[in-house]
């Protein structure tokens, strides 16, 4: 299998976790609360982020089956994960009782930025070169 293959077959997968990972968030929360939730709690907020990250999950495992045809909603989710990482990353950093986030969910949005940034090609695949599995 070439690069190309087995990065697309890695990109699915990763696509799949990312998805199912964005899709646990409220468990995540209350099994994991120092690594998941910030103080002082705030229902209304965690309600929003629980549903923002569950519709982008659906979406993420949705484009796992064709990665190439869904490419800008794989790159916003790079680019907002990177900046959404970087600012919970500072705040975890500037406030010592937030810290066990950086093990938790700043964490996370960086492994999935990683994965998605390795794996995901630069240009649109054209459909007639992919292939349909």
């Amino acid at each position: 299998m070439d690069l190309k293959k087995r990065k697309r077959r890695y990109l699915k997968i990763a696509l799949l976790l990312i998805g199912g990972l964005f899709l646990s968030l409220y468990p995540l929360m209350q099994v994991w609360p120092s690594g998941w939730v910030w103080l002082p709690r705030q229902h209304e907020y965690e309600q929003m982020m629980i549903g923002v990250y569950a519709t982008l999950g659906i979406f993420l495992i949705w484009a796992s089956r064709q990665p190439e045809a869904h490419l800008s909603l794989i790159w916003f989710t790079f680019w907002s994960s990177l900046v959404h990482g970087i600012i919970m990353g500072t705040q975890a950093i500037i406030d010592k009782a937030e810290r066990g986030h950086l093990i938790g969910d700043v964490a996370a949005l960086f492994i999935a930025v990683v994965l998605l940034g390795w794996l995901t090609p630069r240009k649109r695949i054209p459909r007639t070169i992919v292939d349909v599995e």
